[in-house]
């Protein structure tokens, strides 16, 4: 008889609680470029909010006048290309860095790694070390451990409330809301984002940290595919570092590699994975393991380069980590990035000539809908639009408007318009036509806008004329 042996169940359960990663800090030329990216984007992120500029904030982002301030340009609604412009640039922009590089931007730029560094900063500064940080987590809770913890997460959550104010600054006058806030004066949609963004910074870059990279963040899963054999990622030598041991067992007559097992790399991730492992989606590419690698090599001896910056292509090849700017150059200049920098410099190029050819002034023409035409005094025939005059400058303008496309179409009791810098006005406009020139029907019309002062600033709108049956 064949006995029934219960099968190995392959099941498994789906959660898996966290571990929490303490991150050893290293010093090296990556830790270097990261926080000189840390420095470069928080100066222009909390300083740029209260630059001045023609007597207003440089760049400002008015929801509630609908426009855009960005030092001297001024954008409305109606400029949405340039929206759809800049965002096809800045995904273009990603393409080409991951096909060049992988995932720098994640290691290098991105905010939830920019901020996470932060609040570890903080965090080294209050709790200590690694070691000291374990050690304050294996504690019992006491005075001690209270007090540091608060102290931690006060700091945390004064950067965050003041992130959270920043960030709402770019949309209201910063200054006017530091006023407000002083005297607890803060309007109820302010107040409701400054504490989301704040909340949003404290939980996402103080408690979740690599979560966000690992679970959340879309890229992680996608990035692999826009990879392929020419792609710079950070590598481990497998070649050279296995197999593994102490310089003891290489001492004693044992076979090892170049790796001494020591785990920096691991204790240095930011994620908290063994680059040992081949590459994986938690790689944000900081290359904190290559800081922390290049100095265990030093301490024994060995050349750098263990763990590296390198392609797959090099690795199958057996070539070694530091190439020569020419073989560097043979892994950029390659059909997919020549593509996408050649996309990026064609739109970049657009964009800038489009901003640089903008008109300054936008008119929006519209027909009054009360009445449509009416027949007036004199035989002739009258159609009443709404114009929107929008001038884009940062200088008051006075304009003339005339009509054409019409033989005889003539603007009734139409006088030089003043509109404010940056501004805009609604006027409504009378177009008068002989009932003899036109055939019933929807005839086209052309209204000219011109600026008094500067000739060149010329608009050209066309609209319909209506003339009844």
């Amino acid at each position: 008889m064949i006995p029934i042996v219960e099968a190995a169940s392959e099941e498994g359960d789906l959660y898996a609680a966290r571990l929490k990663i303490q991150p050893r800090s290293i010093q090296g030329r990556f830790n270097t470029v990261r926080w000189a990216m840390v420095w470069l984007t928080q100066l222009l992120f909390y300083g740029l909010a209260w630059v001045p500029w023609s007597g207003r904030q440089a760049v400002l982002f008015d929801l509630a006048e609908r426009k855009f301030y960005i030092f001297g340009l001024v954008l409305w609604p109606q400029d949405v290309v340039y929206l759809a412009l800049l965002l096809i640039i800045s995904a273009l922009g990603l393409f080409l860095v991951t096909a060049v590089a992988g995932r720098v931007w994640c290691g290098y730029a991105c905010p939830q790694s920019v901020y996470t560094e932060i609040f570890m900063w903080i965090e080294r500064r209050i709790e200590g070390d690694r070691s000291a940080r374990l050690k304050l987590d294996a504690s019992p809770l006491g005075m001690r451990k209270i007090g540091l913890r608060s102290a931690k997460h006060g700091a945390w959550a004064i950067l965050a409330l003041w992130t959270g104010f920043t960030f709402v600054g770019y949309f209201t006058p910063i200054r006017e809301l530091a006023a407000g806030v002083s005297v607890g004066t803060v309007g109820s949609w302010e107040g409701f984002w400054m504490l989301f963004y704040a909340a949003f910074t404290y939980i996402f870059a103080g408690h979740m940290r690599e979560q966000v990279c690992k679970y959340m963040c879309p890229y992680a899963r996608f990035q692999g595919v826009m990879f392929d054999p020419d792609t710079l990622i950070v590598s481990y030598d497998t070649a050279r570092g296995e197999p593994r041991g102490s310089r003891r067992k290489a001492a004693e007559g044992l076979p090892v590699g170049d790796c001494v097992d020591c785990e920096w790399c691991v204790q240095v991730c930011p994620t908290g994975i063994d680059i040992r492992n081949g590459l994986q989606y938690e790689c944000i590419g900081c290359a904190l393991c290559i800081d922390a690698c290049d100095q265990v090599m030093d301490k024994v001896g060995r050349p750098r380069g263990l763990i590296a910056y390198s392609t797959e292509r090099s690795q199958l090849e057996g070539k070694p980590a530091h190439e020569s700017w020419r073989e560097v150059l043979a892994h950029i200049l390659r059909p997919r990035v020549i593509l996408y920098s050649s996309l990026l410099l064609f739109i970049c190029s657009g964009f800038a000539w489009a901003l640089f050819t903008r008109v300054p002034v936008k008119v929006n023409v519209m027909r009054d809908r009360a009445s449509l035409a009416r027949e007036v005094e004199g035989g002739k025939i009258e159609n009443v639009y709404r114009l929107r005059i929008m001038n884009t400058t940062e200088l008051p303008r006075r304009f003339a408007l005339d009509v054409e496309g019409i033989p005889g179409a003539a603007i009734e009791d139409m006088r030089e318009i003043e509109v404010e810098a940056a501004g805009s006005r609604d006027i409504s406009v009378r177009v008068r036509v002989d009932a003899e020139v036109l055939a019933p029907g929807s005839h086209p019309v052309y209204f000219n806008l011109q600026a008094v002062d500067a000739p060149d600033v010329r608009v050209h709108e066309k609209a319909s004329f209506l003339q009844p049956r």
